[in-house]
């Protein structure tokens, strides 16, 4: 057994296979734990050491000692195996001595394993092939089956590979079971030589059961599947080409695609039962069914094309008015109100012939009450019923703001505190979580620190910063000499964690402290470093003189700080003849409430009786007011607007080094400076730094803001929501944010920026005048898209705010609309999504009732022709100069 360890240890799988078969079964047995155990020894082993060679032979020898067909398929198929697998002929051959039901077994098997797995097709076909059994249409065989037939890709046309295939039936019908297709779909190909052609052309020679493959493209379809399927089926569906008498055996499943599917199949659908209904071969009853799906799609082009379908059913057959108006009148629920406008069209032209039948004019009269205001009086005239006789007075009801909560008291049981440890490092939780747990730590260290690293153990020994089998402590030199490097809060944990399991020397952690980060001239460096230094106190503090609490833990979700909670923790160290710590104590005083003047000088108070410096500290802190604001300047650079801010001497004076920076002028060359910290920002703990000035963090937060709307920065506008629920004065900073956010390139950015715009006009804080104008500018330079812009405005629509919008787009439009003036009433050089922000804009002036002029509106309603944008304006035109209800 020896001769079979050298053997795979030299990586010589066909030696192994060889000097394995003349072994007896027992003998094998006994090699498996000497196998199992190089297995483990190769797993230790890096990734680039000569040992990886072993892995092919050590598959073959592993595969061939396994007497159960389980352990051998989960041998062959394990993770390690994957990337150094065996030769399948070599594993083939070794195999090949077992019997045909224990090959089969083991083929099913394999073939059961997720396509990740990637274990090799042609040793899954080889088994089955020399058992005999039936093929198993699982994923991984199927996917593997493809990349197969597509590796003789240029040399046979596929269809002939394919038509060679001696499973070729149950493998296609597989196609239709993957549950997804991403693996294999770049090698389906398009147009002639593709799958779709291949499997077309097979149908129809009757190589391949025609009505299983439309059954099994139209069943596909409908099940949805990955965003990439209807490019595999509805090609193959469409080559396919159906006969009349097969699309009308399926006129339910056109009606379920017209309305669910994705587009491009819901297009082919609509096109389907449009050629179906216009030749006579589908009742007025089909019809409604399939246009009530259609008309509450989102896409304009296939709801227009209803409507012109819908037009011209009904005009050639006057006995279907009663069962396709009302479904025409769906139409009068959608966003867009040209499309409303299109189905009132048809409802004016047609109602007539509904004198004797009331409930269908109830129907519409019903659906009437989602039409435009404009429109729903011309509905009331044509339905021949009075229109509402005095219209209600529009109050906008805006979603309630998020309210903070108070933080609960960090866990008393060091074991729950090591638990939600391990969630923090694990899913980076918000402020309140952090904060908690920051003070746990220290709470435990000074209450009882051999109690809390027994807790914490579990956590620690899962830590990068464990030291290796040499004993090399990756703690120490990461924490010691990575001066540049700043801690935020993930590896600020971990300083904490590896400081109670003694991997950091105390003389690093003194060293850490007094030298603190590296400076560096950028936008998030100020924040960054105060999260950075009170890890490093906290750090070594836990080491040599452990704090009874931290100071700076906040009272609320948003990082506030009451102020009659920071004496009562002041009056609980003095008790306890406790050193305050400089860190924690500079951060308690950003954090604490300073705009309640009542509760602050009555803090002040009580603080001045203290007899200590830090309750005289905090005394005059209080009295001396609200936090001030920096003078603030804008400027801009290439298409961004950026904000430069002054100093604030309040941050200047009587802090740390590290907070001082906070304090210091922002100018433009400091929000466009890379710095080698971008992408590690904690903008939640930013605001929590200063949760009463929220204007200095939005400085900074103004051009990462912009990188979200003018390149392909994701996730940058998740800090907005945050920053409208802080506290401090809504300023300029703020607004221009709260613009970048609503033009963001990516939805999830924008969806977050609209949060930030409800919550601000919510608490009253949103100042539309302003940012509909930072709007305008920054659309002008090209910094937003009006298109995404529009979108963000519907989504606040949507939620009531139509007041706010229309307030924000009085100040956006005129702007846009005077740069369309300059270009002449006869050019076609409109501002794309242009016509979209006019739509938006006259359903809120029509829903709140705005009246008045707006600049350069008159002119676009004056240009030529009938576009959006000309058709709109002409709306918003009529809206602002109805008379106001008496």
């Amino acid at each position: 057994m020896s001769a079979v360890l050298e053997a795979v240890r030299a990586g010589r799988a066909g030696e192994t296979a060889l000097l394995v078969k003349k072994l007896t079964d027992a003998e094998r047995r006994a090699l498996l734990p000497e196998l199992q155990d190089l297995r483990k020894e190769l797993r230790a082993a890096p990734w680039e050491t000569p040992a990886q060679r072993s892995y092919p032979a050590l598959q073959v020898a592993g595969a061939m000692c396994h007497s159960g067909a389980a352990a051998a398929a989960t041998w062959i198929a394990g993770a390690d195996m994957r990337w150094r697998q065996a030769p399948a002929e070599t594993l083939l051959k070794a195999l090949a001595d077992r019997g045909t039901g224990w090959q089969a077994d083991v083929a099913r098997r394999l073939a059961a394993r997720p396509v990740s797995a990637d274990v090799s097709f042609e040793l899954m076909a080889g088994l089955v092939r020399r058992s005999g059994c039936e093929v198993p249409v699982t994923d991984a065989y199927v996917v593997g089956w493809v990349r197969h037939i597509g590796h003789g890709w240029g040399r046979v046309p596929l269809v002939d590979r394919l038509r060679a295939e001696p499973d070729l039936t149950p493998l296609v019908n597989g196609l239709f079971e993957l549950s997804d297709l991403g693996e294999v779909r770049w090698l389906f190909g398009d147009g002639p030589g593709s799958w779709q052609s291949a499997l077309a052309e097979l149908a129809r020679t009757g190589t391949l059961d025609r009505k299983v493959i439309v059954d099994g493209c139209v069943a596909r379809l409908l099940r949805g599947g990955g965003p990439t399927d209807h490019r595999v089926f509805l090609p193959l569906l469409v080559q396919l080409a159906l006969t009349r008498g097969e699309e009308l055996e399926r006129v339910a499943d056109w009606t379920a695609l017209a309305r669910d599917a994705v587009s491009p199949v819901a297009a082919h659908a609509q096109s389907v039962l449009a050629a179906l209904a216009l030749d006579g071969e589908l009742t007025a009853r089909q019809l409604a069914e399939a246009s009530e799906g259609l008309l509450f799609r989102a896409e304009k082009k296939l709801v227009r094309a209803q409507l012109v379908l819908l037009g011209k059913v009904l005009t050639r057959e006057a006995a279907s008015t009663a069962q396709l108006l009302p479904a025409v009148a769906q139409a009068f629920g959608h966003e867009d109100t040209q499309v409303q406008e299109r189905a009132l069209k048809l409802v004016e032209r047609h109602v007539k012939r509904l004198t004797e039948d009331s409930a269908a004019q109830a129907d519409i009269a019903d659906a009437a009450e989602q039409l435009s205001p404009a429109l729903r009086v011309r509905a009331a005239a044509a339905l021949g019923i009075a229109p509402a006789s005095a219209p209600e007075v529009y109050e906008e009801v805006l979603p309630p703001a998020p309210e903070p909560f108070r933080l609960a008291p960090a866990p008393d049981s060091a074991v729950e505190l090591a638990e939600e440890v391990s969630a923090l490092l694990a899913s980076d939780g918000d402020v309140a979580a952090f904060e908690r747990a920051l003070d746990g730590l220290a709470r435990h260290a000074h209450r009882d620190q051999d109690a809390l690293r027994e807790a914490l153990e579990p956590v620690a020994a899962t830590r990068w910063w464990q030291p290796d089998s040499s004993g090399r402590r990756y703690a120490e030199e990461h924490f010691d000499h990575n001066r540049r490097g700043l801690l935020n809060t993930s590896n600020g944990l971990d300083l904490i964690l590896a400081t109670l399991s003694g991997e950091v020397s105390t003389a690093a952690l003194f060293a850490a402290l007094q030298r603190g980060p590296a400076d560096h001239d950028c936008a998030r460096h100020g924040f960054s470093r105060v999260i950075d230094v009170r890890f490093r106190e906290l750090a070594y503090r836990i080491r040599t003189d452990p704090q009874p609490l931290l100071l700076a833990t906040p009272s609320w979700s948003t990082g506030l700080l009451e102020p009659g909670d920071l004496v009562d923790r002041l009056e609980a160290y003095r008790r306890l003849d406790a050193r305050v710590g400089d860190v924690d104590f500079a951060q308690a005083l950003l954090r604490v409430r300073r705009e309640d003047r009542t509760a602050a000088l009555a803090a002040a108070g009580r603080a001045s009786e203290l007899g200590t410096p830090e309750g005289e500290r905090l005394a005059r802190w209080l009295a001396a007011g609200e936090p001030a604001l920096p003078t603030s300047d804008r400027r801009t650079s290439g298409p961004r607007v950026l904000i430069e801010s002054g100093e604030v001497l309040d941050l200047r004076a009587d802090f740390p080094e590290a907070f001082r920076r906070l304090g210091r002028p922002f100018s433009v060359s400091d929000a466009v400076r890379y710095c080698y910290h971008w992408g590690q920002e904690d903008h939640q703990h930013w605001l929590a730094t200063l949760p009463e000035s929220r204007e200095l963090v939005a400085v900074r937060l103004v051009h990462d803001l912009s990188e979200a709307a003018l390149d392909d920065q994701r996730g940058m506008a998740a800090a907005l929501p945050l920053l409208a629920e802080s506290g401090g004065v809504a300023g300029e900073a703020t607004q221009l944010c709260v613009a970048y956010g609503l033009g963001a390139r990516h939805p999830e950015d924008r969806l977050a920026a609209v949060d930030a715009l409800l919550v601000l006009a919510a608490r009253g804080q949103l100042d539309a005048a302003r940012l509909g104008a930072d709007l305008g500018q920054l659309v002008q330079r090209g910094a937003v898209k009006p298109s995404r812009l529009a979108e963000s405005a519907r989504t606040a629509v949507a939620t009531g705010a139509n007041t706010t919008i229309w307030e924000m787009l009085r100040h956006t439009l005129p702007v846009l609309l005077a740069d369309l003036a300059t270009a002449g009433t006869g050019s076609s050089g409109s501002v794309r999504g242009l016509g979209e922000l006019l739509s938006i804009a006259a359903e809120c002036a029509e829903r709140s009732g705005a009246r008045g002029d707006m600049p350069h509106l008159a002119q676009a309603a004056a240009r030529r022709g009938s576009s959006r944008l000309v058709v709109q304006a002409r709306r918003l035109l009529a809206a602002l100069a109805e008379e106001a209800a008496a």
